[in-house]
């Protein structure tokens, strides 16, 4: 059923590489968290955006791209959809690849004069999938080491950073490391983003919407 009153305007944003032999039907299957979310009965009639200006959510089949520019009225409970859409997503995604989510505070209007507890309720969130464990700690490395290097160019040469690139990659050694252990031991993986589909929180400021 439509949402009213929500709280949260959602937006996802992401392409995700798929494998070549994946079907429309399979990525619907997937997706299904998403549109039947919205309300829809199938990923053709729920891959709309609420926004005209949008695409929405699209398979480009020719170079089996999912591509999402998708907005959706909605509430916490959307977060158990988009674990959901992940999993359904780690069996389909050729690569790793990072989908943006942010929850926009619908009821903060940045017009209004307020007072200093008048802000924005947003929040942004980094959903990870991948075909495997390591394909997700790639993408979630690359992710942070281009963040890192953006920051630290401010004030160092980009050649004077590489002791800090090695350092990244022997975090990700040692938590790829820990998490081979304890699979072999039938133990749950740990830490920070977890299992594939796992999730990097953020925030900081109103998020523009990308549109592409």
């Amino acid at each position: 059923m439509p949402r009213y009153n929500t709280p949260f305007e959602i937006h996802v944003h992401g392409e995700v590489p798929l494998r070549a032999d994946v079907s429309f039907e399979q990525l619907q299957d997937a997706l299904k968290p998403l549109w039947k979310y919205a309300g829809a009965k199938s990923l053709a009639t729920g891959a709309a955006s609420v926004y005209e200006e949008e695409p929405g959510i699209r398979f480009d089949a020719p170079k089996h791209l999912l591509q999402m520019c998708w907005t959706v009225p909605g509430a916490e409970d959307f977060r158990q959809a988009l674990d959901e859409m992940c999993m359904g997503l780690n069996d389909l995604a050729e690569v790793g690849a990072p989908i943006e989510v942010t929850f926009y505070d619908a009821d903060f209007d940045e017009e209004e004069d307020g007072g200093e507890d008048d802000e924005a309720q947003d929040d942004f969130v980094i959903y990870f999938v991948g075909p495997t464990p390591a394909a997700i700690m790639q993408v979630q490395r690359d992710l942070l080491v281009q963040d890192m290097i953006g920051l630290m160019e401010r004030h160092f040469d980009g050649s004077e950073l590489g002791e800090v690139v090695q350092a990244v990659d022997k975090l990700f050694e040692r938590r790829f490391d820990d998490l081979v252990n304890s699979m072999q031991l039938g133990r749950s993986p740990r830490g920070p983003g977890g299992a594939p589909g796992g999730s990097g929180h953020g925030g900081g400021g109103r998020k523009p919407r990308h549109l592409h």
